[in-house]
């Protein structure tokens, strides 16, 4: 048994047929075919249960596949390790981002072209939920997140470097006359306006937090539309839906003239940003170098 023939094997998994599988791999049937029955008379087992041309993993197939992943992840990044040793930084550094927090990252990125020319960013945006995946699959290497990092999978398998918090503000449309004269307001304020509310059905800590907080000054929030995208509630602040309540560094990102920005002097509650990534898996020196950067700043301050 080779790496290639769990290469194979995989593809085969995936795809539960003999003839797509080669396809994938740009090879001719038979010698896939062959590969295959030459693993499972090494292993003494049987890998699918055949129906017709349809393959199904066997329970010994399920073990060999959740294995063989590892082993082909361990492969590949021992590969990436040694080219790292020979070659320093360089090649391309994969980040997710959700996108609340990409404001951060410009600033970080250029100052580390400046350093590391050679690097190539390659940004993957999306929830907790997408990037989790991106993580497990080696899509990415670094996450930087709202905290906490809501994925599909266990939190202690995630090594997060905390960054500075970030004020949470208030975002009115610019046509409110009642309050754009205004540059903060109270907490209390906030009662009666109609709100919008980011939030998913699998992200809702965020969410939590702000209506905790109306709850703590005595109301309750008057939610007028719940939504997943930061994006999509801007665009309904500006046309005058109502207002919403955002991480102060979100705004960044949105440099338009038809709403404004309130701070809320009476609360101090804050929005926690990380990076995330996976414990126990190989980093590249690019990605240690890049989380470095924000170690650096969070040192000098």
């Amino acid at each position: 048994m080779d790496i290639r023939q769990l290469s194979y094997f995989l593809v085969i998994a995936k795809e539960e047929q003999i003839t797509r599988a080669a396809k994938v791999l740009h090879m001719e049937q038979p010698p896939l075919s062959r590969q295959l029955k030459l693993l499972e008379q090494e292993l003494g087992v049987t890998l699918f249960d055949r129906q017709g041309k349809q393959m199904k993993l066997t329970p010994a197939g399920e073990s060999l596949k959740r294995r063989a992943e590892s082993l082909l992840d361990y492969f590949n990044e021992t590969i990436k390790e040694v080219k790292d040793i020979e070659n320093g930084l360089q090649g391309t550094l994969s980040v997710g981002s959700v996108f609340s927090s990409i404001s951060l990252l410009p600033p970080k990125i250029s100052h580390f072209h400046e350093r590391h020319p050679r690097v190539i960013f390659k940004i993957l945006e999306g929830d907790h939920f997408t990037l989790g995946e991106y993580l497990e699959n080696r899509n990415i290497e670094l996450v930087v997140t709202r905290l906490p990092f809501e994925s599909n999978y266990d939190s202690s398998r995630y090594s997060i470097l905390r960054l500075p918090s970030d004020p949470f503000v208030a975002v009115i449309p610019r046509t409110w006359d009642f309050l754009t004269s205004q540059q903060s307001i109270p907490m209390k304020g906030l009662a009666d306006l109609p709100l919008l509310a980011l939030k998913s059905d699998k992200t809702i800590r965020l969410h939590e937090k702000i209506v905790d907080e109306c709850r703590r000054f005595g109301f309750e929030p008057n939610i007028i539309c719940e939504c997943s995208s930061v994006a999509i509630i801007i665009a309904l602040v500006v046309t005058g839906i109502g207002a919403t309540i955002l991480p102060k560094s979100v705004m960044s990102s949105f440099p338009i003239s038809e709403i404004k920005m309130l701070d809320i002097p009476d609360t101090s509650f804050q929005s926690e940003v990380g990076i995330v990534w996976l414990k126990n898996r190989y980093l590249s020196k690019s990605a240690q170098a890049f989380i470095d950067t924000f170690q650096h700043e969070i040192e000098q301050r």
